[in-house]
């Protein structure tokens, strides 16, 4: 009945595994675990290749790196249940019902259902960016995402049939990191797939670093770069491009894209500190943004 698949880069899941096994095993459902590591080539996927150990469940490591985006177009492709559920590698089970959470869930109707996901409440000031970054703007009741139901809709802890992903996939061309959700969820919007948010939240265990959050912005950033000039996507349906297209309609992106010189160095050495501001990583956001749609 359910695939569970994980997509992981140089991360130990075993916690991860070993808790969903043992709730999906107590839900007498027929089901598998696929776990592939993005050609990472880590040490740590010894641990996880001990994991093929376990009933329905395989781990295996790519020899190269595919990106998120194929990553998980790889695992649906090698499926075989109808209904599949995207879990991150640093993921954490914080409920003893969460199986059990989505099985409840599940009518002809809920062709996707997303259970949200949440932060710790404290982790160290080199990780602080992230975090408060997830605290304030991701880490929503279900409530709130249903008041704009695709927007607020992310690939990480997200059940749906098969079928509606065969009909959207992945973006092939993403190779990097940074808004495949994106493009996922306007897709389904197009098709007006039936949406559900429920409270089953997973804790997002490995907060990012400031530096490699910093680093992983610029990616995403660029990946927003290629799908906005590619037309993938209308500025409309992400709140940072719609900010970004009136700022261009006053020529305002030709100031910001001169001032990322001066605000990169200054962002860079407070965002890593822990007295980060989401004003003043919205400020690097949005002039680097500006400074990389000027180049060809």
């Amino acid at each position: 009945m359910l695939s569970v698949l994980i997509p992981t880069y140089n991360y130990d899941v075993t916690n991860l595994v070993n808790s969903l096994h043992q709730q999906l095993t107590a839900s007498k459902i027929q089901f598998e675990i696929l776990i592939f590591d993005d050609g990472s080539n880590s040490g740590l996927n010894s641990k996880n290749d001990k994991l093929n150990t376990l009933s329905f469940t395989t781990f295996k490591s790519h020899v190269k790196n595919v990106g998120l985006s194929n990553n998980r177009n790889l695992l649906a492709e090698a499926s075989q249940y109808d209904y599949i559920l995207f879990i991150d590698g640093d993921s954490l089970i914080i409920s003893d019902q969460y199986i059990s959470n989505y099985l409840k869930s599940i009518t002809p109707k809920s062709s996707i259902i997303y259970g949200g996901r949440i932060h710790p409440e404290e982790v160290p000031k080199n990780r602080r960016l992230r975090w408060k970054y997830g605290k304030q703007r991701e880490d929503l009741t279900a409530k709130q995402r249903a008041q704009q139901p695709y927007k607020c809709m992310f690939c990480n802890n997200i059940l749906m049939t098969k079928a509606v992903f065969n009909s959207i996939g992945f973006e092939k061309t993403l190779n990097q990191y940074g808004h495949e959700d994106t493009l996922f969820a306007y897709q389904a919007s197009l098709l007006n797939v039936d949406l559900l948010h429920i409270n089953n939240p997973i804790l997002h265990e490995d907060v990012d670093f400031n530096a490699v959050f910093l680093d992983k912005t610029k990616k995403s950033l660029q990946n927003l770069n290629y799908i906005y000039k590619s037309g993938l996507i209308p500025p409309s349906f992400i709140s940072f491009l719609s900010y970004f297209t009136k700022l261009k309609t006053f020529k305002i992106n030709y100031i910001l894209a001169f001032l990322y010189y001066l605000i990169n160095p200054i962002a860079k050495y407070i965002l890593n500190t822990k007295h980060s501001s989401l004003y003043l990583f919205d400020l690097f956001r949005i002039s680097y943004f500006s400074h990389i749609n000027l180049k060809k």
